[in-house]
């Protein structure tokens, strides 16, 4: 069974809209730590403004909690991003496979969210043109 603070810091991820996102410091320290490939930030209002930015990127981004493995203080949530993109593959629906490291304070607050995934594989892979190089790489290299 997972603590009641985990089960509401994935329901808020799983539920997060443009209108949601304001209530991000209910679940993050003033002083969080977040990285990803492309952002690495500190502050509560800096993890909401990344939040914010996704969902002028790519249409109807949302969140799919598949697995979390820890305790109450610190543990890893296996994700699927899914997202439309014009950029993408005509508009298709796209998802991004990924993980997450996630430590929470006392009073079951996120301090520190790390987010892992494959960039080539995920993203450029399933551009237009840089795509086509992205997956001939990847043969020659297999």
């Amino acid at each position: 069974m997972r603590a009641a603070h985990i089960e509401s810091f994935i329901a808020f991820h799983e539920g997060m809209s443009p209108e949601t996102v304001d209530n991000i410091s209910d679940f993050y320290t003033a002083d969080a730590y977040f990285k990803d490939p492309f952002n690495e930030v500190t502050g509560v209002g800096k993890i909401e403004d990344i939040f914010r930015k996704m969902f002028h990127q790519v249409e109807d981004p949302h969140i799919v909690v598949r697995h979390w493995s820890g305790d109450e203080r610190d543990g890893f949530v296996v994700w699927d991003l899914c997202f439309r993109s014009r950029r993408m593959r005509g508009g298709d629906d796209q998802v991004i496979h990924g993980v997450s490291h996630i430590r929470f304070d006392m009073s079951g607050k996120a301090t520190y969210h790390r987010d892992y995934w494959d960039t080539g594989e995920e993203l450029y892979a399933k551009l237009p043109l840089i795509g086509g190089l992205i997956r001939w790489l990847q043969r020659r290299a297999g």
